[in-house]
């Protein structure tokens, strides 16, 4: 029997490993099932190789819990190792490595990416005594190694003679919950459900797939089907050989969408498309991406992304390694090359992540330049669910404005789609006004502003339905490539001010009889948040029209959604635009009408209708309004 002392140079490293990480101190059971994968893995490669001479047969990592000895033992079928190699690996190195983990990331902890690096020593978080037997896969005796959580160990031979590693935990008294078959097989199925080598934990009963039932009739003629013959077999609670680890050619789509339901069982909807990441230099990185059907609210989108190393679930939150905008989509990505022991300010600054970063967003942007090329019908379809993260991705990363400029769609309230270079195509001849601006119109709610639509449509122009959230920031990059393409929303102004033509239209009142006209409406109106502008429109058109300057509406709309730059200049106030028709058989009545009331009531009439139509009327204004037009027509 050997007793010794492990070499401690930080002061009670073993309370520091029992604390540290306290909410995630589960990963202990990740951090012993790598090492045994790891071990397995290895001895694999060294048979493969000649150099083990040995069968590595059935391999499996087997997790069984001792309720009433409040022990959890993890035992693998790997490289097991001599009592030299128990002093070597889990005295110096393995040791050594937890120390210099914990003496690094002790005061920073929320950091870290994916606290892998613990490794063996993170057994402590759960257990106040740990104990290894193992047998090397050499023909030397099996070790039994023992220690208290303090830093003296014992290491003895033992009788095991199965090649392997046992790790037995005595669970501490405040980490009881751990004793749990449904904790651990929830912790087994959150970190290792894509493991590479089989884990077993319990079993199950299932019918006998060599078993087929025999059907009798009765005395009747009835028939009676004998019960299924059950049969007890291993619970492996891992796929260890998942779709992302296969070559693309090798998937069908049935493969993918399997594969989605197996990663989210929860989700009901399919995802809409899917995007295989492949490649091996100058980095390793594989996985798959989903597209799925999206809200128009960006944010409760992401942590949908599962980052893994090796087929070991790392985190959820991939900031830093896939671009914000793609952080939306769900899907895995598994890479060894990328550093978790780190923080994230590092990471993001890192050269290499940064270079997976760009591949990912340069695999995306291919993909669906392909699919809008190969079916632009179905695209179209699509593109309602998708346009928040091409709209994003457009908005953060230059390269991906780039690409998407040819794929990404703007729809219009005809229902047809088309791309930038489309709708400038289509709409400059008829849209550019007399000073050569390209006047693009759009609407960010069809039913609303409705009548707006219906002047613009009925002088044959395009109208785009935008009503994206981050709509306001894209369409001033839009506007900056090129100075005389302007964006405009429908109701921004009457319609013939908004793209004005050399043609103006004669108004019936004279100059005279409007500055007669201005004062009576302006004492009528709350002229603080309503300009008051007369113009001549068509006789038909009605009486008044309330518009939002384009420009206060889009910074109030940029201000909203987080616009750059502009959270600390206070609130933009509510502006609007009372456009009065001097055409308008109703405008003239009221200018002509001697009853000051009855001449208030008419324009109280009118105003109120144009706030409604704009769903500018609430309250006790839409209250008083409906008595008054009730009264109107008795």
């Amino acid at each position: 029997m050997a007793k010794g002392n492990i070499n401690v140079s930080v002061e009670n490293i073993f309370p520091l490993i029992k604390k540290f990480l306290y909410s995630d101190h589960e990963i202990f059971l990740r951090e012993l099932i790598s090492n045994g994968t790891d071990a397995t893995s290895k001895l694999k490669h060294l048979i493969s190789i000649g150099e083990a001479k040995t069968e590595l047969g059935d391999a499996k990592i087997e997790v069984s819990i001792d309720k009433d000895g409040k022990t959890i033992t993890i035992k693998d079928q790997g490289l097991g190792m001599t009592a030299d190699e128990v002093e070597k690996y889990i005295n110096q190195i393995a040791f050594s490595g937890a120390e210099e983990f914990l003496d690094k990331y002790k005061d920073n902890e929320s950091g870290i990416i994916g606290h892998f690096g613990l490794g063996f020593y993170s057994a402590f978080m759960v257990a106040d005594k740990v104990e290894i037997i193992t047998k090397s896969f050499k023909d030397e005796p099996a070790a039994h190694w023992t220690c208290d959580g303090s830093p003296e160990y014992t290491l003895v031979e033992h009788d095991k003679s199965d090649r392997g590693t046992e790790i037995i935990l005595h669970v501490a008294e405040d980490s009881l919950e751990f004793l749990e078959d449904s904790k651990i097989e929830g912790l087994l199925t959150k970190y290792n459900r894509f493991n590479q080598v089989p884990i077993k934990f319990g079993t199950k009963e299932i019918n006998d797939p060599e078993f087929t039932p025999a059907t009798t009739k009765d005395a009747e003629g009835k028939e009676t089907t004998e019960p299924h013959k059950q049969i007890t077999v291993d619970n492996i609670i891992n796929n260890t050989d998942p779709a992302w680890t296969k070559a693309p050619a090798d998937l069908n789509d049935e493969d993918y969408t399997n594969f989605y339901r197996e990663l989210y069982p929860m989700q009901f909807e399919e995802s809409l498309f899917h995007i295989h990441l492949n490649v091996d230099y100058p980095f390793n990185l594989t996985g798959i991406l989903f597209f799925p059907k999206l809200s128009q609210n960006m944010d409760m989108q992401k942590d949908k992304i599962q980052l893994y190393q090796n087929q070991v679930y790392v985190t959820d939150n991939v900031e830093g390694i896939v671009p914000d905008f793609l952080q939306m989509l769900k899907g895995v990505i598994d890479s060894p090359d990328i550093p978790l022991n780190v923080s994230r300010s590092y990471l993001q600054a890192d050269g290499a992540v940064k270079k997976i970063s760009g591949y990912i967003t340069k695999k995306v942007a291919d993909k669906l330049s392909s699919l809008f090329k190969k079916d632009r019908a179905d695209f179209e379809t699509k593109w309602n669910d998708i346009k928040v993260i091409i709209e994003y991705g457009m908005l953060s990363e230059d390269k991906f404005f780039d690409k998407a400029k040819k794929f990404a769609l703007y729809p219009t309230v005809a229902d047809t789609f088309f791309t930038f270079d489309e709708l400038i195509e289509k709409t400059k001849d008829a849209q550019t006004d007399k000073e050569g601006n390209h006047v693009i119109l759009y609407t960010s709610n069809k039913e609303a502003q409705h009548s707006y639509i219906q002047d613009a449509t009925a002088k044959g122009y395009e109208v785009l339905v935008l009503d994206s959230p981050i709509i306001s920031h894209l369409m001033q990059k839009l506007e900056g490539g090129d100075a005389k393409v302007k964006f405009t929303r429908v109701d921004a102004d009457f319609i013939d001010n908004l793209i004005k033509k050399d043609e103006n239209v004669i108004s019936k009142l004279s100059d005279e009889e409007k500055e007669t006209l201005k004062p009576i409406i302006e004492a009528a109106v709350p002229t603080k948040t309503y300009t008051v502008q007369l113009e001549a429109m068509d006789s038909s058109a009605s009486p008044f029209l309330i518009t939002v300057p384009e420009f206060m509406r889009r910074m109030k709309e940029m201000q909203a959604s987080g616009g750059g730059g502009m959270m600390g200049m206070g609130n933009f106030p509510d502006m609007y635009n009372l456009i009065v028709n001097t055409n308008s058989p109703l405008v003239s009545e009221i200018l002509n009408n001697k009853d000051a009331e009855a001449q208030k009531g008419l324009i109280s009439q009118a105003f109120d209708l144009a706030k409604l139509s704009q769903n500018l009327l609430h309250g006790e204004e839409l209250t008083n309004f409906i008595k008054r037009s009730y009264e109107l027509i008795k």
